[in-house]
């Protein structure tokens, strides 16, 4: 059982819980006493939010405490970390980001030696030296920190490589919202640097605005950008970079589930597809319906890129993602990438000779209402009676229809309420019913 550990790092709001700047030193000395054994080093890379300084200072001080030399690599993605800590042969690798969260949170996420995320048993032995009191090495042994310069280039050239050398999008006007986040001074460059005309949206982080009105959970500034500037498409990142939505050039949303099709049929047509797609429980059935008419198979897995991933690597497969725009292409990279994301997509409309309005149409996308209903607590409302004979009532009335999901969120106090069928004023009439019933049962 973790304590601190979530579904994909530590997070939560600035100040409270375990996100203060005396937790992050001693968790910098946790992580560093399990994970900086030897004479390796760690990276720290950050997203673009004011508390990111004052946690880059604590997680150095609690490393270097602990004896370990650190990187730091100022404002970089996720998915950068990730690459970056496999290219400097580095111990791990330390986001300070809350991804697609507002800027009054923060977290931190790890990455192994591989550009992993880290096992559940590692995450236990960081806990367990949580519970211990901090002890300094001695002085001959204490951390050096040093500033990565080149880091950005680093991973712009890493990115580029993902493509054929001999592709480039010279023909190719494109809108990138990059959310005043990490990929602001990372994914224009790339694009630009291919030959695409970039016209810029949320690429003026000002430590206040990452995520707020644009990029890919507010996607709506996108495709009304795409409209107004008649570009072929565009890109919309969250804050740390690992996911990525797009628009066609109707300004019509192309989610997540339609980008790893068309990465999929690509892949397909090239001859490099392997293995089953891996999806979620929130995948689109119309998304998975699309994929077996290309004789693609298609597999489930819980809410959540560790679990996308270790299904990938039983299985054996490369492709596999979220409808929000978490897409891992692990013949590409060993995490979720936004950039790398969409550079598959945009080499898939070049090779197929087509565009982005015309392959997304091939997923026929079923209605799906999701209402997030949040929690005072934290606490476990889905298993309550009221709330399963809700569910139970519900899916007979669909029947094969359609599917009903109630989950709790991994990363925020918040229960998601999911009914996805073939008609949608019915779905959206069953969601609202059963997100009375969690509120109800929330007040009770």
């Amino acid at each position: 059982m973790r304590h601190y550990f979530g579904t994909d790092g530590i997070r939560g709001t600035v100040g409270e819980g375990c996100i203060t700047p005396d937790f992050v030193l001693k968790l910098g000395w946790a992580a560093g006493r399990v994970l900086g054994k030897g004479s390796g080093k760690v990276l720290i890379g950050k997203d673009t939010r004011i508390s990111g300084y004052m946690f880059e200072s604590a997680l150095e001080a609690g490393l270097a405490a602990a004896g370990v030399d650190i990187r730091l690599l100022g404002p970089m993605t996720t998915p950068g970390v990730a690459y970056l800590t496999r290219t400097f042969r580095a111990n791990a690798g330390i986001v300070i980001t809350a991804s697609h969260n507002p800027y009054q949170d923060n977290g931190i996420k790890f990455f192994s030696a591989d550009g992993d995320k880290l096992p559940d048993e590692v995450e236990l032995a960081i806990e367990a030296e949580l519970e211990k009191p901090i002890k300094t090495v001695d002085s001959s042994k204490l951390g050096k920190a040093k500033r990565v310069d080149d880091a950005n280039g680093r991973y712009i050239e890493f990115c580029k490589s993902t493509i054929p050398s001999t592709m480039n999008f010279r023909d190719l006007k494109l809108v990138v919202d990059c959310a005043n986040g990490a990929t602001y001074n990372t994914a224009p460059c790339v694009l630009e640097e291919l030959g695409a005309t970039v016209v810029r949206v949320g690429t003026e982080p000002d430590g206040f605005n990452i995520n707020r009105g644009v990029g890919s959970t507010k996607p709506e500034a996108l495709c009304q950008a795409v409209i107004d500037q008649g570009a072929d498409l565009g890109i919309a990142f969250d804050g740390d970079g690992d996911r990525v939505l797009m628009s066609d050039s109707k300004g019509n949303l192309v989610d997540g589930d339609q980008l790893l099709y068309v990465i999929a049929k690509s892949r397909l047509i090239a001859g490099a597809m392997r293995g089953e797609v891996v999806g979620t429980l929130m995948s689109n059935l119309g998304f998975e319906h699309a994929l077996q008419r290309l004789e693609i198979g298609f597999v489930r897995t819980n809410v959540g890129d560790r679990y996308i991933m270790e299904r990938l690597k039983g299985s054996d497969g490369i492709l596999g993602g979220e409808p929000s725009g978490h897409i891992i292409c692990r013949d590409r990279t060993t995490t979720g990438d936004g950039i790398v994301s969409a550079l598959q997509v945009l080499a898939a409309i070049k090779r197929l000779d087509t565009s982005l309005d015309e392959l997304s149409a091939e997923v026929e996308r079923y209605p799906q209402i999701l209402i997030n209903v949040r929690l005072d607590q934290r606490r476990d409302i889905v298993g309550l009676p009221a709330v399963q004979d809700a569910v139970l009532t519900v899916e007979r009335e669909l029947g094969d229809r359609g599917r009903v999901l109630l989950r709790a969120s991994g990363t925020e106090p918040l229960v998601r309420v999911m009914v996805e069928g073939s008609d949608q004023q019915e779905v959206t009439r069953f969601a609202e019913h059963l997100a009375g019933v969690v509120r109800e049962q929330i007040s009770a």
